[in-house]
Order: structure tokens, then sequence, then C-alpha cells
């Protein structure tokens, strides 16, 4: 008797459930080895195997009405009985035995659900039906359930279970629907695409299909309608033995993304102290899982299906393909050496679900009728070898970069913002608080003045009413003073000196009155002093906004400095963690440590060997570099740019330099990580020889366009900015300004490489006096004004130059007739280019380069450049109009 022993063999490998499905997988937490994200311990997981079979259909029903089944169940022990004959049969066990009156809701629970959680959690997980044609395989796994919702199949409810456990939001599911027939792997979304190649990693082994259709879906109907969509292109004919028998192989792929939350989180940082920092500089963790559904096309024999013609050629061919996958089944429970995969495009696809690190589950079906016991024999078979499959499951988790940068730019962006409301809010403050300054001014003045006129308009009417009065009184006091019989004309009647005592004191009191009024002016003059001083604290106080406006601006800028760093270094960390990826490929770093002495050697030989040479011939420099380069490696020289040892570190960047002025070498060098160890030592190193010498290492490498973005992204720029501001060398400062030149001749590149200072740094290296030095910072500008011009006539560049809004016009004009050829030639080109834009046409007329142009349309060696000259003077409007002013002719 025949028996396998079942049981529990799936529970093998460890994952972990939610609590929303059902928790029937007793589970143990995931080991790893560390909280990178990168390497996971694989762990065993036994492919699980269930059998269903399917009840007779009406022509078993009427062909073997005499006859009993092959098979007999028994689900509560998990065995089947396989009979010979009326009192023999032979014994096999299951993970599950399904019987014919067994739900789609119970097979999908026994089957597929483990699965399905494993993939939610991170792993790739495989769902295959295998059986005889017409046994119910399609049945079991792509029925969409729109007549009857009890029979939906595996696909639609593996879905439902997926949508109800992620979060659509922050997670991401797509789905890729293919067809094996004869052969070749055709996309069902896209039947047009119907030979679709098969990519195997090198390394790894794992196998990708690139050209296949991969759609994102956000919603429960979306799947349906792809399934919908693939199944009407998905070959089937018609057979003695299945109406709808399936022609090809269906293969479902479902890419699962979720990030990594709350208790799963703390779970990937396990061995961190500090979890809240780990979340403030590392990337947030995103766990990729992936899952198969096979619909295998049924095995038939050619006498009983009745193939003929084209259906047999196809018949043929579904019966090799699973031929070989019964060798792959076959060999791998055998623990054979040698596992034949690449037999069929089948076994290739399907390598990671057998022997591979996914979790699988297969369900194998049956008929009932007699008339098919050796095909039923044969498909138990297969189930039972199966059984003894061993997969080592393992966790694919990562660092999400896009989303840590995408979170940085929002942030970024809030901080501009709000930075912005900030300063509009103190510009309105500010204006308010002048404006009303100001009105309190106007007011206090004009009160002066209207104050000041009525105390005037007053005291001089009561003067002039006091004069009259007076006038009046003497007048009178005269003609009562008067008498006929006065003795002697010179006495002084006393009446008369009464009169001239009260319009003394009348007097007096006018002077009282006047001195009041004084006084009064001197009062409203006091109150006028006083909103003035008002008026200059208003001001201090305005200086001061403005400072804090200042300080708030400089902080900004300090913090985007800071996160530009931060992406820097995310960028970095990528790149480390490749670098290490590929050097445990190699074999480890014990063996490299161990010849270091040798290759420090080896280098510094070499480099007295080529200087000898040198000294005999210049032209023995390069072979000798090659000859290096063959003997002792790339990666090697690389590794000793970190070498603690300065002469070593100098030695080894001389050899890179060298490496780099060849343009084959280049490519070699940017992948083998040369690139970021050069900027690491602009970084690192104090030493003038290594930044001379890896400035002009990396301003070879800049020549290549491609190598020119990588530069930019690794904060190349600010580098080079503050490798020229510390250097006092003109061949240090001439290298740096060579590679920013390079830069400098990138359309892609120029507002970044403007707004990270290349432009200012370029400027800041003429302080060195050296004409070779001058030559490089012409050249720099000469390719960031053509290439600005061409960005202007394109319509992608709006508004005055960069070169003139950060101050580079006045040193283009000063230098627009240097002696020096090299220098004069690229400024020359450099104003042309300018001039080209008409918005730039007014700075350039007051910074006096209208007369550089005309001098150059007339007098420059170069006949291409005058031309040009000449050109743009007669295209633009304002220059011809000031020309006419000047009478240039």
């Amino acid at each position: 008797m025949a028996t396998s022993q079942g049981g529990n063999g799936y529970r093998n490998g460890t994952h972990t459930h939610r609590a929303s499905l059902k928790p029937h997988v007793k589970s143990k937490p995931v080991q790893r080895r560390n909280s990178t994200g990168k390497d996971h311990a694989a762990v065993p997981g036994r492919v699980r195997v269930a059998i269903r079979l399917r009840p007779r259909n009406a022509e078993e029903s009427v062909a073997d009405a005499d006859f009993a089944d092959c098979v007999e169940l028994q689900p509560e022990l998990k065995r089947l009985k396989l009979r010979k004959n009326n009192w023999d049969a032979d014994t096999y066990e299951f993970d599950e035995v399904l019987t014919e009156f067994s739900s789609q809701k119970r097979v999908y629970e026994v089957v597929a659900r483990p699965v399905v959680e494993s993939v939610l959690d991170g792993y790739n997980g495989t769902i295959m039906a295998y059986g005889q044609t017409g046994t119910g395989k399609t049945y079991t796994l792509g029925r969409l359930g729109e007549e009857d919702n009890a029979a939906r199949g595996i696909m639609v409810r593996a879905m439902e279970d997926i949508f109800a456990n992620i979060s659509l939001e922050t997670d991401s599911i797509s789905v890729s629907y293919l067809q094996l027939y004869m052969e070749t792997i055709q996309d069902l979304l896209d039947p047009a695409n119907d030979n679709i190649a098969i990519v195997e990693d090198p390394k790894t082994g794992d196998v990708s299909l690139p050209g296949a259709s991969l759609v994102d879906i956000r919603d429960q109907q979306s799947f349906v309608e792809l399934l919908r969509l693939g199944e009407a292109h998905r070959f089937a004919a018609n057979t003695k033995l299945n109406t709808e028998s399936s022609r090809s192989h269906a293969i479902l792929m479902v890419h699962v993304k979720r990030s990594v939350k709350g208790r799963d989180a703390a779970l990937s940082s396990e061995n961190g102290n500090h979890p809240h920092m780990v979340k403030s500089i590392k990337p947030p963790l995103v766990r990729k899982g992936k899952l198969v559904v096979v619909d295998l096309a049924g095995s038939e024999r050619i006498d009983k299906s009745g193939s003929e013609g084209h259906t047999l050629e196809e018949a043929k061919s579904i019966n090799l393909s699973l031929s070989a996958l019964g060798k792959c089944i076959n060999a791998l429970a055998e623990n054979s050496a040698h596992v034949p995969f690449r037999d069929s495009k089948l076994t290739r696809l399907l390598r990671d679900s057998f022997g591979g690190t996914a979790r699988t589950s297969l369900v194998i079906t049956i008929g009932p009728s007699p008339r098919h016991r050796g095909e039923t024999a044969s498909t138990i078979m297969f189930g039972q070898r199966a059984m003894k499959v061993e997969n080592m499951v393992k966790l694919k988790e990562e660092f999400d970069y896009k989303s840590l940068s995408r979170r940085l730019d929002i942030e970024l962006d809030k901080l501009i913002v709000e930075h912005e409301r900030q300063q509009k809010a103190f510009e309105d403050e500010v204006e308010r608080l002048a404006t009303e300054a100001q009105e309190r001014i106007s007011d206090a003045e004009r009160n002066y003045v209207d104050s000041l006129e009525k105390e005037r308009s007053k005291y001089q009417k009561d003067y002039m009413e006091s004069i009259k009065k007076l006038e009046e009184q003497l007048v009178m006091n005269q003609r009562k003073n008067e008498k006929p019989h006065m003795k002697s004309s010179g006495e002084i009647p006393r009446v008369s000196l009464e009169e001239l005592a009260d319009l003394k004191k009348m007097l007096q009191k006018e002077t009282h009155l006047r001195k009041a009024a004084e006084g009064e002016v001197n009062n409203l003059k006091s109150q006028v002093a006083e909103l003035k001083k008002s008026e200059a604290s208003g001001k201090s106080e305005i200086s001061k906004l403005h400072n804090m406006l200042e300080d708030k601006e400089h902080q900004t800028k300090k913090l985007e400095g800071e996160i530009a760093i931060l992406q820097s270094h995310l960028l970095q960390l990528r790149l480390e963690a490749d670098e290490t990826r590929r050097h445990y490929d190699r074999g480890g770093f014990e063996k490299e440590t161990g010849d270091l002495n040798s290759l420090t050697s080896q280098v510094k030989q070499q480099e007295q060997q080529q200087q000898q040479q040198q000294e005999a011939s210049g032209n023995r420099e390069k072979p000798s570099i090659a000859k290096l380069f063959e003997q002792v490696g790339l990666q090697k020289i690389l590794s000793l740019l970190e070498a603690e040892d300065a002469d070593v570190r100098i030695h080894a960047v001389k050899v890179v330099a060298n490496l780099a002025a060849e343009e084959t070498n280049q490519g070699k060098i940017v992948e083998a990580g040369g690139l970021t160890s050069l900027l690491n030592l602009l970084k690192s190193s104090q030493d003038e020889t290594i930044h001379r010498v890896a400035a002009g290492a990396i301003a070879n490498l800049a020549m290549n366009e491609a190598n020119q973005e990588l530069i930019m992204v690794q904060g190349g720029i600010s580098l080079l900015s503050m490798t020229a501001a510390n250097a006092e060398d003109p061949q240090t400062l001439r290298m740096v300004a060579g590679a920013i030149a390079n830069l400098c001749g990138n359309d892609k590149l120029q507002t970044k490489l403007r707004s990270e200072g290349g432009i200012k740094a370029l400027l800041g290296m003429v302080r060195c006096r050296h004409p070779d030095v001058h030559a490089q910072v012409a050249r720099g500008i000469a390719n960031f004004a053509k290439c600005e011009s061409r960005a202007s006539s394109q319509g992608t560049k709006s508004g005055r130059s960069f070169l003139i809004e950060d101050g580079a016009l006045p040193w283009i004009v000063q230098n627009a007739n240097n002696e020096a050829s090299s220098v004069r030639r690229h400024i020359e080109l450099a104003l042309c280019h300018l001039a080209q834009h008409e918005i730039n046409a007014r700075d350039m007329i007051s910074e006096g380069a209208l007369w550089e142009l005309v001098r150059i349309s007339r007098d420059c060696s170069r006949e291409d450049i005058k031309t040009l000259a000449h050109r743009t003077l007669l295209s633009s409007p304002t220059f011809q109009a000031e020309m006419r002013r000047l009478r240039v002719h």
C-alpha cells in the first residue's frame, strides 16, 4: 500500500498573520539577520498539496452507471484510496482531501488563503492547479462567479482578501496575465504582444518578464474586468474529454507592495536602540510580495481526447511541458544535483515555485470515472512527489528611497510655502506700520499748522482791537483835557498821566499775552519733535523686522542645504549598499585585506617606474598605467583611495586620474564607484595635491553626459565649490574650473548648477590671475550662455540670464578684449549668446557690452563669431535703437 505523510509540513515555514484573516495556521516570528531590509534568513517551507474530486458529469453518469468510482475519499483522515479492483486499493495521504461536495469557499480556505497571507507579509507565493483535462482546474482557479457568487474561484477570492488588507494610500497592486501557448509566452491583456522573452538574473537566477503588461489596479471590479479580458483571449478547443479544453497554461501574476508600519516596522528594526531616530534617518521599509496563480492546461491521451490536426500539435506541446515539469519535481523530490529547469519555458517560469523561495500550494484535480484510472493514478503520483519538494521561503523587504525623497520634497515645499507666507505677512505688517506712522506725522504737521494759524489770527485780532481802543480812548482824553483858560502851555494835566498809566498797563498785558502765545508755539514744536522721535523709533522697529526677515531667510537656506545633504547621504547609502552586495558576491573582504600590502607596493612601484619612463620618454605613461590596470585590477586601485597612508592615497588618485583620461576607462571607473570615491576625497582630504589630481579626474569624467548627472546628484558642485574656495594653487583652481565648465555644457543641469552655486564658484576663481584659470572660467561661462540661448529659443527658459543675475556680466565685459586668445575667444562667444535673448539687451547696454559686440562684429579674428555678432546686432530692436541714438553705424 502506497502512503505519503502529509499533515502540517507546510507550517515549517513561518510568517505573520493579520487579525482580519482567519488564523487557522500557527505562526512563529520570522528570524532576521539585521534590520536593514537587505538580508533575511530563509526558512524551509514544504510544497503543500490538496486533492479535489470532481463530481460525475452527465456523460459519466450514463456510461459508468454500473461501475463504482475509481477513488474513495476519507477527508477526515486526509486520505484517498485508489481502487485497483473490487477487493484491493492503494492509499495515499495529502495535506487536504476535498470531496465533490466541497464548496469553492472551502477550497480557497485550505488551499489559497495561507499563501495569500504570506504574500501580504512580503513573501512570494504560488497557487497551481494540475490534473487531467476536464477535471475542474479552471473552475477551481478562474471562475468569476458572475451568475452565482458562491462559485467564485481562487483568483477572485484572493484579490478580495488582498484589497481587504491593504491601504490604497500607501500600498500598491499591479497585475500581469499571461498564457504559455506552444512554447511562446503571450500577453492576455495585450494580444499583440505575443512573444515575450524570459530574462534571468545571472547572479540570483531570478526570472522576470520585462515585456509583459503590468497594470495597476485600485478596486475589485477593475481586477474582474482584467480577468474577463484575459479569458476572452485564451486559447480553448472542443475535445471528447472537455467541450472547453484549455489549450494553454494561464499564469496570473499579482505584485503587492506594502509599507511596513507599526508592529511590523518595530520588528524590522529590532536591532536598533532608538527606533524613532532610525525612522528619521533611514528611509521607510517596503515589503514586496508576488502571488503567482497557475492554471495548467490538462494532460490528455490522444486516443481518448480525439485531438487531430492543429489541436493534436497543441496537445503534444502541452504534454511536453507537463512532462518537463514532472521531471523537475522528481529531481527535487530526490534531491538530485541537477534539476532540468531549462527544458521548458513552463519550468523556467516556475523555478521559484518549486525549490525556490516561494510558498507554494498545489491543488490536483481528478475525476471519478474508472475509465480514466490511469490518468488519475498519474495525477496522484505527481502530487505525492510534489509534497517532497522543500522550498526556502524568504522575506522580500527593502528600503523605499523614492518614498523618502517624496516626503523630503513635500516637507521642503511646506517650508517654502510657510516661509513665503511669513514673509508676506511681515511685509504687510511693515507696510501697515509705515503707513500708520506717515499718517500720524501728517496729522501732527497739519494740526500744528492749523493751531499756529489760529493762534496768530487770534493774537493779531486782539492786538488790532487793543490798538483801536487805545486810539479811541486817546482821542476822547484829548478832547476832555482841552481847556480854554489854560494858564501855561507847559502844564501836564493829572488826568492825562493816569491815562498814560492805563495805557502802559494795557501794553504790559499785551506783552504777557504775546509771551503766552510764544510758549504755546514752543509747546507745539516740542510735540512735533516727539512725533519725529516716534517716527525714528518706528523706522528702527522696521529695521529690526528687516533683520529678522534676513535671519529667517538664512535659516531657510541653511535648512535647504541640510535637506540637500541628507538627500545626497541617502543616495550614498544606496550606492554603499549596492557596493556591499557586489562585494559579498565576489567572495568577501578577507582576501582583499590580505593583499593590501602587496597592492600598495605594486602601485608605488608602478608610480616610480612611471616617473622614470616620463624622464626617458613622455609617451610611455599610458602603456605603464594600462599595464598596472591589467595587473592589479580597477577595484583594488580604487580601494587604495581610502588607505590611511597619505602617500598611498596620492599615488592611487594619480593612477585613477590617468585612467580617467581614457574614454574607454571612464564607464568602468564610475560603475566601480570611482566617482563617489573621488568626491569623498574632495570632502575629507586636506591635501592640496589630492585635491588637484582628484579634481582633474572628475573633470575628465565630467566630459561624459551620463557622468555629469551622477556628479550633480552626489553633490559634486558643492564639493567643487568648496575646494575652489579653499584652494590657492593655480593648477588646482584650473582643474576645478575645468570640471565645472564641463558641467555647464549640459542643458538639463542649468537650473540645478546655478542653484548650488556653480556660477558663483566660477566667478570666485577669477581672484587668481593665472591665465589658464581664466581660460577655464571663460569656457564655463561660454558653455552656460550657449545652453541658456538654446533653452530660450526653444521656449523652455524665460527671464534674464542667470549669468547676469549672478553678476558675471561686468567680468565678461572687462575680459572681452583680453590679451590671452583662449580667454578672449570664449568671452566673445558668451557675449554673442547672451545678446541673442532680447530681455538681456538693457543690462548689456548699461554695462557697456554693446560696444564690445560692435567691436566683435568688426574686428574679431574668427569669422564665425564675427558673423554671429553682426547677425545678433541686426536682429535686436533694442540694440538697433541704442546704436541709432549713439549714431553707431
